[in-house]
């Protein structure tokens, strides 16, 4: 084996690493996404499942959605939670839930929503919660809530 041939052999091993390398390099950067896909998920179904359980009516005056409660450990009713933007995910409670700082969440409840031959305010609110990720990503979760 001459040394020319040797050189060959090394720079197409070291072509052939790098290629390699690289898709290693990627694989371990993507490993985390559906992580963050999926708790990103579970945060919008958490949210909306707090949401829609709550009164269609305010108890306090039976009215649709009446100015929001000042705090969210007051929020008794859909459209409380109307224009709610948390920085990391929260509890029911309103406490940080911890190692989830990183999302942010944002509420809408619409109230010109149509569902069917059911519309307005009165009868139908489509509730939306938007989750992004720490990566930037959004995840959209869309319910609606009848009066019906």
């Amino acid at each position: 084996m001459s040394l020319i041939e040797l050189v060959v052999a090394i720079v197409v091993v070291a072509i052939c690493l790098t290629g390699a390398f690289a898709l290693v390099d990627t694989t371990v950067r993507r490993s985390v996404d559906p992580m963050l896909e999926r708790q990103a998920t579970a945060i919008a179904e958490a949210y909306l499942e707090e949401i829609l359980q709550q009164a269609y009516h305010d108890p306090d005056d039976a009215t649709v959605c009446p100015d929001p409660e000042p705090d969210r450990t007051l929020f008794d009713n859909v459209c409380d939670y109307d224009g709610l933007l948390d920085a990391g995910a929260r509890s029911q409670g309103g406490s940080a839930v911890a190692g989830l700082e990183g999302y942010r969440v944002r509420v809408d409840v619409d109230r010109t929503a149509t569902l069917g031959d059911l519309s307005g305010d009165a009868v139908v609110l489509r509730v939306d919660v938007e989750v992004t990720d720490p990566l930037g990503r959004v995840v959209r979760f869309s319910a609606y809530r009848s009066n019906a």
